[in-house]
């Protein structure tokens, strides 16, 4: 602030407070101790209107995210005023140019800072409402929340600086050039971290899996979804080994969700021959009665059981029946297997398997010697 324009706000403070500045005969120091008397009192009394008229009105919304930003926003509204008053107490008191110029700038460097650790909390406290109500597919969610805040931290901090360095103004082109040198030396050799960073903010985007999925890579791995990172997706396999793929490559590969669809259910497929001359009729009713009296099949959908085709040695039968998760696959194959063959031995069903007969021609003469 210049001198010029110091000169006018003192004499329009001076006009306001006309009317007591006499008490104190016009005392540089008693003026600047009155202006910052009624600023606390100001202060004061602004956080208590924000506190009670608005916290008020929060109370009445069914949200609970407006109530926590009623009580956050008490904090800087005081302060902010309290320094203003501040500034404005140091006028009658004349100071040099470098003084009030070096007193401005720290004021606005706390101004800078305290907002924007009000910003961060505004930010965490409506990315935590958005992911609490979010559904499934909703961008911002449990699993993506991290990211968002992590995001939020960094621009936030970034914008914080630059506006600190300007009110003490400092130039920062040469420290944004320096930046950008740098940030492209460490892009190329973090190349691997960042694209399996940006992998994982579009596989937390995209959610092609969720923690809890049993998904079949390329590769042939099969696992349960135990944990979604920015870095990595790990699986947990069938013998308890835990799998820790990098998101580079689960972007860039073909991934089986088994969990996925309208619901959890898989889906078995239960092969069996039956000799030809068998009754066919009979067969589907057993099969039909194993799906049905097996606890661990689904009644919805209804087992089903199909006469797929002629093969070379035997009639080809499929049995369609749903387990609740992939994850009992193994173990409900093994009890029908199991029960299929043995019912199919009580019926008296034979089950053809591959049969080779030799026929020796003629026998071979040993060499005869006389």
């Amino acid at each position: 602030m210049s001198a010029t324009e110091q000169a006018g706000t003192l004499h329009d403070i001076m006009d306001y407070i006309k009317p007591v500045s006499g008490f104190f005969g016009e005392h540089p120091l008693a003026i600047a101790a009155m202006v910052l008397l009624v600023t606390i009192i100001v202060a004061s009394l602004a956080v208590v209107i924000v506190a009670r008229v608005a916290g008020r009105i929060a109370r009445q919304t069914r949200f609970h995210w407006d109530d926590q930003l009623i009580a956050a926003l008490r904090r800087p509204v005081f302060w902010t005023l309290l320094l203003i008053g501040l500034r404005m107490s140091l006028l009658p008191l004349r100071p040099s140019q470098i003084v009030s110029n070096v007193f401005e700038s720290v004021v606005a460097s706390i101004l800078i800072i305290l907002w924007s650790l009000f910003l961060l909390r505004l930010i965490r406290i409506l990315l935590r409402a958005f992911s609490a109500s979010a559904g499934e597919h909703s961008l911002v969610r449990r699993q993506t929340l991290p990211l968002f805040e992590n995001l939020g931290f960094i621009i936030v901090i970034v914008v914080m600086i630059y506006m600190v360095f300007r009110s003490w103004n400092i130039d920062m082109t040469a420290w944004l050039a320096s930046a950008g040198i740098a940030g492209i030396a460490i892009g190329f050799a973090a190349k691997d971290t960042l694209a399996n960073l940006f992998s994982g903010v579009f596989i937390l985007a995209d959610t092609p899996y969720k923690i809890g999925d049993y998904v079949v890579l390329d590769s042939g791995e099969r696992g349960l979804v135990t944990h979604i990172g920015i870095r990595s997706t790990r699986l947990l396999t069938r013998d308890d080994v835990e799998i820790t793929i990098p998101n580079a490559i689960m972007g860039n590969t073909r991934i089986t969700n088994e969990s996925g669809g309208p619901h959890e259910k898989y889906r078995l497929r239960v092969k069996v021959g039956v000799a030809y001359g068998s009754d066919i009729d009979q067969v589907k009713q057993i099969l039909q009665h194993i799906a049905m009296t097996e606890p661990m099949v689904c009644t919805d959908p209804e087992p089903r059981v199909r006469f797929r085709t002629f093969g070379g040695s035997s009639l080809d039968i499929e049995l369609l029946c749903w387990v609740d998760n992939p994850e009992l696959r193994g173990r409900v194959l093994d009890v029908l297997n199991t029960t299929i063959y043995k019912r199919f031995n009580e019926e008296g069903i034979e089950i053809p398997y591959s049969k080779h007969d030799i026929f020796i021609k003629e026998m071979p003469h040993g060499n005869q010697h006389e």
